[in-house]
């Protein structure tokens, strides 16, 4: 009976593209840094993924998003003390731990992720987790840009969201649905501490922070330019109030904001913090600087990685390939958090298709997933933060007043990234 129960479990697991490696005979336990709904989704594929192992115990520990990176950081610079078999690793910080620490996380070529594997994500997710031939980590949850949007508040002003294909054309529909509901701002961005709007816009046009190799300051391009100049515009027409993660719920919950601009992962948030909403939410893409310009852009997006120093890497192996690497583990997490799948096969899944009630019946995921192919991948390089910081106080700048345009304000920032990276400027 043993015999015959390990060889269904085994057929099932070749079924799902596991293979029949060292990991298939693995027992014992590993366990996982991560935070917040990233760790409940984890939790929630435990169930599955021990339908193929159940001789491996999974523990995920929930530390925070902050302490996570803190606490393994420290652990890669202690030689790999203290650290768990799993790390979940935010893509912006990914190269953070590969340039300080290139010892600190395994190639997962040495435990069969394949280029075959590989090509089942789409390349910008896989540009800040690969150097050279190395695979440090495998991608997880993604941030396709989408607009959610109340579907009342554009009725009432007879602003069909088709019809909004440039960020001109939001700006219209903003003033017609501020006048329409009182009260009500079209949308909210984060200008005291974040860089967000110029990011996602900047993606789109197929511009950042830095060159696609990472070894140039690309900031002050045209295309970013372009982002920076059309958001000062949408600024000054005052459809943009100034508000930060909690303000956003908050106006979500409140009813006076119409549209809200993040990665697809924001659905699970708009969802379950304001479940009063059912049936008012929809989605559509973002608009663009131009009528047939691109709609696409990512924001946030995570990784796991497995140390070093694991005892049970087969295991912790098995356990990344069968959640982030299957179907099943991924539409999972999308589920029962909102997780965006990074695998493209996941567009396959029925649940993405299906209609769905809190969205007024929309296929949401259907039109946020389909993006995924279109996304420009983007280099965040061991000086995101540095570069984030600049960013953030040359905007403030710019929008007081203090420089003559937007060239003017990103070459600066360009000049005081490459001051303090030592990367030139293209």
């Amino acid at each position: 009976m043993r015999l015959k129960l390990g060889c269904a479990t085994l057929a099932l697991a070749v079924a799902l593209g596991l293979g029949s490696g060292p990991a298939f005979a693995q027992s014992g336990e590993i366990t996982i840094w991560s935070w917040n709904i990233a760790a409940s989704s984890l939790k929630a594929t435990v169930a599955g993924f021990n339908k193929l192992y159940p001789e491996v115990k999974v523990t995920v520990e929930d530390l925070g998003n902050g302490p996570t990176y803190d606490k393994s950081i420290a652990g890669c610079a202690a030689g790999g003390e203290g650290l768990p078999d799993i790390v979940s690793i935010e893509n912006g910080e990914a190269e953070n731990y590969w340039g300080q620490f290139p010892d600190c996380f395994i190639d997962l070529h040495t435990l069969g992720y394949t280029a075959e594997d590989q090509a089942k994500f789409p390349d910008f997710k896989r540009t800040e987790l690969e150097v050279g031939d190395i695979a440090y980590a495998m991608p997880w949850d993604s941030g396709p840009v989408a607009m959610f949007y109340r579907r009342d508040f554009y009725e009432k002003a007879g602003v069909d969201p088709a019809s909004i294909q440039t960020w001109d054309d939001f700006i219209a529909a903003g003033r017609k649905i501020q006048e329409a509901n009182p009260g009500v701002t079209m949308t909210n961005a984060d200008f005291n501490g974040d860089s967000e709007f110029f990011r996602m816009i900047s993606n789109e046009q197929g511009c950042a922070y830095f060159a696609a190799d990472g070894q140039s300051i690309t900031v002050n391009q045209p295309a970013c330019v372009a982002a920076m100049t059309k958001i000062k515009e949408m600024k000054d027409a005052g459809i943009i109030s100034s508000a930060d993660w909690g303000g956003k719920i908050t106006n979500n919950t409140a009813g006076t904001v119409a549209t809200q601009m993040y990665g697809g992962w924001y659905e699970g948030t708009v969802r379950t913090e304001s479940p009063d909403g059912t049936g008012k939410w929809g989605v559509y893409l973002m608009p663009s600087l131009t009528a047939d310009g691109p709609h696409a852009a990512n924001l946030g997006g995570s990784s796991l990685a497995i140390t070093s120093a694991s005892k049970n890497k087969e295991a912790a192996y098995a356990y990344i390939k069968y959640t982030l690497g299957t179907n099943e583990g991924q539409v999972t997490m999308l589920k029962e958090y909102g997780l965006v799948p990074s695998l493209i096969s996941a567009l396959d899944d029925p649940y993405v298709s299906e209609g769905l009630p809190y969205w007024g019946g929309q296929a949401v995921w259907k039109d946020i997933l389909s993006t995924l192919p279109k996304v420009v991948p983007s280099r965040g390089t061991p000086f995101q933060s540095d570069a984030e910081a600049i960013v953030r106080s040359v905007q403030t700048k710019y929008f007081a007043g203090e420089y003559a345009d937007a060239k003017a304000a990103l070459d600066d920032a360009a000049s005081q990234i490459a001051a303090a990276t030592g990367l030139p400027v293209m």
